[in-house]
């Protein structure tokens, strides 16, 4: 791998842009259909979202659906990958499918050319090619709800990204806002830790087990995916009042929708337990109303109830981040979302894609190998000169990998 930004080509066949899982994978399979491609990272690292999570972290797809196209992850990393060996395994992936990655050259514009061309702009230079692929990632840059008097906040305030351990926080009572499945295994972490935790929670989720009798949820989801969601709701009510019981007398009542259709209409995954639910029975965790403001040390909820946490994590998800780069080309819905996946298409923008934010019930990264086989296959069948003049007159940069 390279980092030197000024080795940048001033054409390739294609340009994939982030480093992160769906980066890589595309950068692989266009790669066996033959096409080279540079994959332009801003951070230092391949997978860079991974090195900030916090370490408790593990995947919560099992790890022989989670492998990248061509390069399973290793059996010694155990059914639920812990974070330090996913992103070993990133690095590793670029190695073995000897993957053409540039750290530390931010992309600063896509902008369309005649003759069905891009020009991708890298800050010191900018490279032009037929094909450019969008694999920045579902979780780009942390949301932060503005709530009244959020910056009088006398505590700790910090967003889920930021949050690594107990010890790093250094509180012992804390906030946590946002039952999504950061938010839970956080106060999970800390209350495991003996701090005071507090889960604020504005619409109960869809828990479910991470694995029930042995058996992966994912598998359950993916045998479930040919079906309508409907048929998913039933069977995922039936699953949860099995496995998981009713949480009602403890904050946490069913979802006013099913698992299929809060995914649909909302966009929200369901919570996959790992250690949360025994933390809220057990009084560990205690559950309440979502936050309405913040003034110097208190923070007051919608049911008037009021609280004093040293620090406040927040945990409301993340936006896509992509207007600065492809909001002027009208190819993003009104929330930020890429109006095409995969191998889709968008009216006169041939040669653009965008990879990894269909964010499906049956497992991102099962479904980022499936869109980029979908990609390259595509692509590969392109009757399309300029593809082939700049393949055939294009060399691969000295010094990469």
């Amino acid at each position: 791998m390279s980092n030197d930004a000024r080795a940048l080509p001033d054409t390739s066949p294609a340009v994939v842009v982030g480093a992160g899982p769906a980066g890589l994978a595309v950068a692989a399979e266009l790669g066996r259909v033959g096409i080279h491609a540079v994959v332009l990272e801003s951070k230092g690292e391949v997978g860079s979202s991974w090195a900030n999570h916090y370490d408790r972290l593990h995947l919560h797809t099992a790890r022989w659906l989670s492998g990248l196209p061509g390069c399973p992850i290793p059996r010694s990393n155990g059914r639920w990958v812990a974070r330090d060996d996913f992103r070993a395994y990133l690095r590793e992936y670029v190695e073995r499918q000897n993957l053409d990655v540039r750290l530390g050259t931010p992309v600063t514009s896509v902008d369309r050319l005649a003759e069905g061309l891009w020009r991708i702009g890298c800050g010191v230079g900018t490279i032009v090619t037929p094909l450019v692929i969008i694999a920045t990632g579902y979780n780009n840059t942390p949301a932060l709800p503005d709530w009244p008097g959020r910056e009088s906040f006398e505590g700790r305030l910090l967003h889920s990204s930021e949050y690594r351990n107990p010890a790093a926080l250094d509180a012992s009572s804390v906030l946590v806002i946002g039952p999504g499945n950061s938010g839970a295994e956080i106060a999970a972490d800390l209350a495991g830790a003996g701090r005071r935790v507090w889960l604020a929670v504005r619409t109960p989720p869809n828990i479910v087990r991470r694995q029930v009798l042995g058996v992966p949820s994912q598998l359950l989801a993916i045998s479930m995916s040919p079906f309508p969601p409907s048929m998913g709701d039933r069977v995922g009510r039936v699953v949860q009042r099995l496995s998981v019981g009713d949480l009602t007398r403890y904050g946490l009542p069913p979802s006013p929708l099913g698992v299929a259709s809060r995914v649909l209409q909302d966009d929200v995954q369901p919570l996959l337990d790992v250690g949360l639910i025994d933390a809220v029975r057990s009084g560990a965790v205690k559950v309440v109303a979502a936050v309405e403001s913040f003034e110097g040390n208190t923070v007051s909820l919608v049911d008037g109830e009021v609280l004093r946490p040293e620090a406040v994590v927040v945990a409301t998800g993340y936006r896509r981040g992509l207007e600065p780069l492809v909001g002027h080309l009208g190819v993003l819905a009104p929330g930020g979302r890429p109006t095409i996946n995969a191998d889709q298409q968008a009216p006169g923008l041939d040669g653009l894609y965008f990879l990894g934010y269909s964010n499906p019930l049956t497992g991102n990264l099962r479904q980022l190998g499936i869109d980029a086989r979908l990609i390259a296959r595509r692509v590969g069948k392109r009757d399309t000169v300029a593809p082939r003049v700049v393949r055939a007159t294009v060399p691969r940069a000295a010094g990469t990998a």
